[in-house]
């Protein structure tokens, strides 16, 4: 027996012939596997040899995908027609499922109300918490993935709550392993012994769809992951599926207090949970997520090994690592919990506006610490997008949440799709006004995503409000999001870690929607926003994570954009004061100073002279404002000067006054060999 350490446990890796003949599995006919080989890279005298290697394992890679797609071909795929058809002749069935789930609630519902009563609620918590557990695992997958989502929620549920849900994560009970194994060979057509040189005797780890098995690959030695499915849980979810269904339709009919379309989300997620069931889908789902987030060295997702996954079978790369609601075992690696949080919400962001493809399902069993201090993403079953519209449109409803621009935040629910264009919002903005004049009475960034989600949840149900069904697995992904956050950290806010990200945004990126929303974030009428509720935005502690991203490691983007737009600046001022002092000066002066030329003392286009002066002009417009502003303070740039001081900051200093040096001693080269240009503008 081999010993290979996981989360600070021993597994046992019994031999597959030995853990065969404990498990008296009868012995199919022996096939071969025939695995990709794992790829070396050779030497070669030049690079060519490398990129056909390269090109050939990904050529390899995407026929073994083809292969895991062939096999999962027949897999279930959500339909409320076939549901239908396939339980709606089930009367006996039906009933004794509601009544199951009915009594199950029911009585809990009862136990809870007879302690209140007898003034034992407080003490019974633990008893009523493991209870309420118990009776989740016994309604089966859809009330497991409901306890945990409340596991993530120290907000709503109390600790004792928080605790036993959290072991929904990966303590449900287990089905039998020669049932997995069995599965494991009829899904891949080849015999544990061809696959594997070692697998658990046992599940490390079982989820609501499946049970995971640590293995050890035949063919490489590499240690992997094997998420096997529980027999029989399509029929389970279809029929809950079904009710639930049958409950939205009453709901949408009967309760006019609800505008927001029920059935609509009840398919969205229930796709979502059939999509859970191909794991092939997944495999699939976790290569794209790699694709556009783990580029960042604080990210890791997993490999996916393709010839040994099938619709029901998902072979991965295996992560070592604690989960993110593990505080004391995170900190006993010498790593920091909040950094790790920080890791966690700035991907997020990026998932939900930058990119749209987003994970929908970050509990905290999908979320691991590693020892590196990487921040490691699971099970990818429950993925969604944001539409790019939807994602802009969000930014600027925070900007207009900040700038309590009521009106502007009305109208952003028609590109939100919350609303149809024919719905008058006048009515909305005082709900709005009543619920963040409140709300908002210290600073944003005080805010808990909570507090919000409550909020405009009280004034979406008093207008026609139609949401859209993507956007309920956001708030499921934030919420949770927060979770993790409030459970390392009470006091922690998620608004105020979420506002480097939407400076950088704000700052550097190019859309014409957000451009307009970085100026409405700072000008309105004119007038620079500086008042006193502005703070989160104006203050001298809000520069802080802009100049902290500024000079970070993730930064380089924004240096980029900073020292252009310093030397732009600086060139236009340079030039425009040339300008000035040239356009007063008596026509003899100009004569001797620039040898009798009338061509001015630039030679430039006329468009490039208009953008000079239009800049220059710009930049002393809003300085103007600055300081006409009442409510203005010089010492607004206290942590600028400070920042300079710094080494991050002098290198910067010295790439902007390198730039600016550059810029204008070619623009000075260029007026001493008065070299014409074409259409060049007279200054008189």
């Amino acid at each position: 027996m081999s010993l290979v350490s996981a989360g600070g446990y021993s597994f046992g890796l019994l031999p597959c012939r030995s853990r065969r003949r404990a498990k008296a599995i009868a012995k199919a006919a022996l096939v071969e596997a025939r695995p990709r080989a794992v790829p070396a890279l050779r030497k070669s005298s030049g690079s060519g040899s490398v990129q056909k290697v390269l090109v050939g394992d990904r050529a390899d890679d995407l026929q073994a995908e083809a292969r895991a797609m062939a096999r999962a071909v027949n897999a279930s795929v959500y339909s409320p027609e076939l549901l239908a058809r396939n339980y709606g002749s089930r009367p006996v069935q039906l009933l004794r499922r509601t009544l199951q789930i009915l009594v199950a609630l029911g009585s809990f519902s009862l136990k809870l109300l007879i302690d209140q009563r007898n003034g034992v609620l407080d003490q019974n918590k633990r008893k009523r918490a493991a209870e309420l557990r118990r009776i989740f695992t016994r309604l089966g997958p859809t009330f497991v993935k409901l306890g945990q989502g409340l596991s993530t929620r120290p907000d709503i549920c109390p600790p004792e709550y928080l605790e036993e849900l959290s072991e929904l994560q990966d303590a449900l009970p287990t089905f039998p392993d020669a049932e997995a194994f069995s599965c494991i060979e009829r899904e891949l057509g080849l015999t544990l012994d061809s696959i594997f040189s070692s697998i658990s005797p046992s599940p490390i780890a079982a989820a609501s769809l499946g049970q995971v098995y640590k293995a050890q690959l035949k063919y490489s030695g590499q240690i992997v992951a094997v998420k096997v499915q529980r027999p029989g849980i399509e029929e389970a979810i279809g029929l809950d599926f079904y009710l639930i269904r049958g409950v939205g339709f009453l709901i949408n009919k009967y309760v006019d207090i609800i505008t927001t379309d029920v059935v609509a989300l009840i398919d969205e997620f229930a796709s979502r949970v059939y999509q859970e069931l191909n794991y092939v889908q997944e495999g699939q789902n976790a290569r794209r997520f790699k694709k556009l987030y783990a580029d960042k060295e604080d990210v890791l997702v997993p490999d996916i090994f393709w010839d040994y996954t099938s619709g029901k079978v998902l072979t991965m790369e295996w992560v070592e690592g604690v989960k993110l609601n593990e505080q004391v075992a995170i900190e006993s690696q010498g790593l920091k919990v909040l950094d790790l949080v920080n890791t966690g919400i700035q991907c997020s962001l990026r998932q939900l506006l930058e990119y749209g493809y987003f994970h929908a399902d970050p509990h905290p069993g999908n979320l691991l610490a590693t020892p590196e201090g990487k921040l490691a993403f699971l099970d990818f079953g429950m993925m969604s997008e944001t539409p790019e519209e939807a994602r802009f449109a969000i930014i600027g409803h925070v900007v207009h949440m900040v700038n309590r621009d009521y009106e502007a935040m009305a109208r952003d629910y028609y590109a939100l799709d919350f609303l149809s264009p024919d719905v008058d919002v006048s009515p909305i903005v005082p709900a709005l006004r009543n619920f963040f004049d409140d709300a908002l009475n210290s600073s944003v960034s005080e805010l808990n995503f909570k507090t919000i989600v409550d909020g405009l949840g009280a004034v979406l149900y008093q207008y026609p409000f139609n949401v859209p069904a993507y956007y309920a697995l956001i708030l499921r992904s934030l919420t949770v999001l927060e979770g993790l956050a409030l459970y390392a950290d009470p006091n922690f806010k998620v608004l105020a870690a979420s506002y480097p990200y939407f400076a950088k945004r704000l700052l550097t990126d190019p859309n014409p929607y957000l451009r307009d929303a970085l100026v409405e974030l700072l000008f309105k009428d004119g007038r620079f926003r500086h008042g006193r509720k502005d703070r989160d935005f104006s203050a001298k502690d809000a520069l802080q994570p802009v100049l902290k991203l500024l000079l970070g490691p993730e930064g380089e983007e924004l240096r980029t954009l900073v020292i252009k737009e310093s030397v732009r600046v600086t060139e236009a001022v340079v030039l425009g004061a040339v300008i000035d002092t040239y356009n007063s000066m008596p026509d003899f002066m100009r004569s001797l100073v620039f040898t009798g030329s009338r061509r001015g003392p630039l030679l430039m286009s006329d468009t490039e002279l208009e953008k000079v002066i239009e800049l220059r002009d710009q930049v002393f417009r809003i300085w103007g404002l600055l300081r006409s502003s009442e409510n203005f303070d010089p010492t607004l740039l206290q942590p600028i000067l400070q920042v300079l001081q710094q080494p991050e900051g002098r290198i910067l200093g010295g790439r902007v006054v390198g730039g600016i040096t550059q810029r204008l001693a070619a623009r000075l080269l260029q007026q001493v060999l008065r070299t014409p240009a074409t259409g060049s503008a007279s200054i008189d």
